[in-house]
């Protein structure tokens, strides 16, 4: 295996960048995200591998020079670090106590609208998450049945293992392989939810989203994750923010930009203009010879400051829209005034083919 490609990064990448990678696919690979397909544990697997032969820097060089074998060799804690990687991004690994699992933490999208942004809004998000079986009190044994003390590691969850390593005899602890680290054994599973203590099953949350915030923030709900098996506790909802487009106004950090059209007469001569913003109306002073592209400015009317007070503004770019279905009669005036002010138009009918023809031969 190439544990760079398993990690989809570069043989140059970063620590950093080998870290993110790492977490962005345990997450998604994580077996309590993928209950009961043997191919995502597998793929788990080898990418804890990959990242405990480099994410550290020594065992990185090995790994380069010698590959897979080199990685692994010299390290006196080799073959256990599956463990401390699960531990550390999951919360799941080793521990001091027996006890059950804290579920794993849990990913959703909610598309918000600019106006959903602006005014702020409660969003329902739906998972798909693992919850508490009701049948067996999330036991994970059969009603009327008993939950044994484990008589390998005594109820402790763990065992001492004695390894040979470079510093000499080591006495480290473990999880005890027989009842998972839990310290009890189930004889007789629920039949409801097959010894786990939880079920798959859609779950509906309502949101709080406060205004201001921006496309791909991420809100957590902490204790919204999946449940951990046998009475675990749960994990977080990490609930990633996506705003659509908006079809008139483009956010800028907290100023909100748009076009504001007026027909060339209203630029000539000056005219008060109303303007539909996202929180009402606001009139529109343009002065008298007003050219496209000039701005205009209002304070306080953008999106609120998500970590401060106030807001952004709102900022209006002048268009000066040319007309282009004249009436006879309007035409006729559009030519008096280019006749009064000097300036060569084209004569009626030149735009026609037969007005081309005649302009080439005359």
């Amino acid at each position: 295996m190439d544990y760079y490609q398993l990690l989809g990064v570069d043989r140059s990448a970063s620590q950093d960048e080998i870290k993110r990678a790492y977490r962005r696919l345990a997450r998604e690979l994580h077996p309590d995200a993928n209950p009961g397909d043997p191919d995502a544990e597998a793929r788990f697997k080898q990418v804890a591998e990959a990242y405990e032969a480099l994410g550290d820097p020594e065992r990185r060089a090995r790994y380069d020079r010698f590959g897979s074998s080199g990685a692994r060799a010299g390290d006196p804690f080799a073959g256990g670090g599956l463990g401390d990687l699960f531990d550390a991004f999951f919360n799941t690994g080793g521990r001091s106590e027996a006890g059950p699992q804290r579920g794993a933490d849990l990913e959703v999208v909610a598309r918000l609208t600019l106006e959903d942004v602006v005014r702020g809004v409660a969003k329902d998000v739906t998972v798909r998450t693992a919850v508490a079986c009701d049948i067996c009190e999330a036991t994970g044994a059969a009603p009327g049945s008993e939950v044994i003390r484990c008589d390998q590691c005594g109820g402790s969850g763990q065992v001492r293992q004695v390894r040979q390593s470079i510093l000499g005899q080591m006495v480290t602890t473990a999880s005890c392989a027989r009842c998972s680290g839990e310290g009890v054994i189930i004889a007789t599973p629920c039949a409801e939810c097959s010894g786990e203590g939880r079920r798959v099953e859609e779950q509906t949350y309502s949101v709080e989203v406060p205004a201001g915030v921006d496309d791909g923030s991420t809100l957590r709900l902490s204790g919204r994750g999946a449940v951990g098996r046998r009475g675990g506790g749960a994990g977080d909802l990490y609930v990633q923010v996506r705003v659509e487009e908006h079809p008139q106004f483009v956010r800028s950090g907290d100023d909100l930009l748009a076009e504001l059209h007026v027909p060339v007469t209203q630029a000539a001569l000056g005219a008060a203009v109303d303007f539909t913003a996202l929180d009402g109306e606001v009139s529109v002073d343009v002065p008298t010879g007003s050219q496209t592209g000039r701005n205009f400015r209002f304070r306080e009317r953008g999106v609120p400051r998500l970590r401060g007070r106030g807001r952004g503004d709102l900022v209006l770019t002048l268009v000066v829209d040319t007309p282009t279905d004249v009436s006879p009669e309007q035409e006729e005036l559009l030519r008096l005034l280019a006749k009064e002010r000097g300036e060569d138009v084209k004569d009626p009918g030149e735009d026609t083919l037969l007005g081309r023809f005649k302009s080439k031969f005359s």
